[in-house]
């Protein structure tokens, strides 16, 4: 079994697998589209791997820290969650994100996952309570926890005025927010992003 590459990226195939060559031996690895970004051709790579081995594939998955993979790995151990999935939380949610969603039981903020209605989240935050734990996360402090909690009411105030979850999610993407932001000056920003897309 595969548990880590380090090489050169040779190739990257838009959005989400990239080629790493390791001593003569190109490895196509699945990604998400944040580690996609990271990783430009001709340069050197460090890839933590989960390798899936099936009858009739075998599948490499990486990610740029630990503590990705071993998200990677609690969430495709919970009941209905594949591979596919799994990438789609963790390309919308880093693993402290992940810790704070089911501490708080934030519902909203794990349905923005595409591919993740109600019933799904209501069972992952049941299944993945305390799994997160046992990765020894850095703490989260009251000033994320507010901007956290800073997305949520944004996330509904964009609902509100009419916006749709694809709309939301790629806009909640390319926000980053100072931890102090106001609701008011992030969906200012909000709105401004949304608003030139539209125009």
């Amino acid at each position: 079994m595969i548990g880590s590459l380090r090489g050169t990226v040779l190739e990257r195939n838009a959005p989400t697998h990239v080629l790493v060559e390791v001593a003569g031996v190109g490895y196509i690895v699945a990604v998400t589209p944040r580690v996609f970004g990271e990783l430009e051709p001709t340069t050197a790579c460090f890839l933590y791997i989960h390798h899936q081995v099936r009858e009739d594939a075998q599948t490499l998955f990486g990610f740029l820290t630990r503590e990705e993979r071993d998200s990677f790995q609690i969430l495709i151990a919970a009941h209905g969650v594949g591979p596919a999935m799994a990438m789609a939380i963790l390309a919308t949610h880093s693993p402290k994100g992940l810790q704070n969603i089911v501490i708080t039981s934030d519902l909203a903020a794990l349905t923005m996952v595409p591919g993740v209605g109600k019933k799904t989240a209501e069972r992952l935050l049941v299944e993945l309570r305390g799994k997160f734990d046992m990765l020894d996360l850095p703490s989260i402090s009251g000033a994320e926890s507010q901007a956290s909690s800073s997305l949520g009411d944004l996330r509904e105030a964009l609902v509100g005025l009419g916006y749709d979850n694809e709309e939301i999610r790629s806009v909640l993407s390319e926000l980053n927010p100072a931890t102090d932001a106001t609701l008011e000056k992030v969906l200012r920003d909000a709105l401004q992003i949304l608003g030139a897309r539209r125009a």
